[in-house]
């Protein structure tokens, strides 16, 4: 498994490459490109095995559900699997009480090739995706990501809170703690800074 922490995010600065998507009003745009989706936003990539599946619709719904969370701190949202477009469009057009997950507010790309889960060595044997999801900065470099089994479902709620934490540090040029939340005091990253941190906060870790 790849660590992509750090470095940039693959197909981010390669203008070129398009992708099939479904785009969040529903219209198949067959150029899909990463880097002018995002235009110097934050991004979330997220991966899921495939769609019309158990875990996946809760993920998606979850995700739709506080898509304006991530709209508001200026990030851009984006679903991944191996399916079609045309399957996306029709999973979209399924109501949620009956498994589907009705039209959802962000871009869903279709990686028929396996391109881009291969690219963020999220593929199983099977060749389908693990549930992988991905933080990229404004210029592109992945800040965060975190990889779940299928059984897994993913929190959302940590990838706003991995959003408040980045846009943080890079706002103040300090450091977040263990369970820091928006709201709460930084630390400065020196010797000091662990110090008197520590000695308010300790108890509360």
């Amino acid at each position: 498994m790849s660590v992509l922490v750090t470095k940039p995010a693959p197909f981010f600065f390669d203008s070129d490459k398009t992708f099939s998507a479904v785009t969040a009003d529903g219209v198949i745009d067959e150029k899909f490109n990463f880097k002018n989706a995002v235009k110097g936003k934050y991004a979330v990539v997220f991966f899921y095995p495939m769609d019309f599946t158990f875990v996946c619709p809760s993920e998606i719904i979850a995700f739709d559900n506080r898509f304006d969370e991530f709209k508001k701190r200026n990030v851009e949202v984006f679903s991944v699997s191996i399916d079609n477009p045309h399957v996306h469009a029709k999973w979209r057009e399924t109501p949620v009480n009956e498994g589907g997950i009705g039209p959802v507010k962000f871009t869903m790309i279709s990686d028929i090739k396996g391109e881009i889960i291969r690219a963020y060595d999220v593929e199983t044997e099977e060749g389908v995706a693990l549930r992988g999801s991905f933080l990229i900065d404004q210029e592109g470099i992945v800040q965060h990501q975190v990889i779940n089994n299928l059984p897994l479902g993913r929190n959302v709620d940590e990838m706003i809170r991995m959003v408040d934490a980045l846009q943080f540090a890079e706002e103040y040029g300090e450091v977040c703690p263990a369970n820091w939340q928006k709201g709460t005091e930084g630390m400065k990253p020196d010797a000091e800074g662990v110090a008197v941190y520590l000695a308010s906060h300790a108890k509360e870790l």
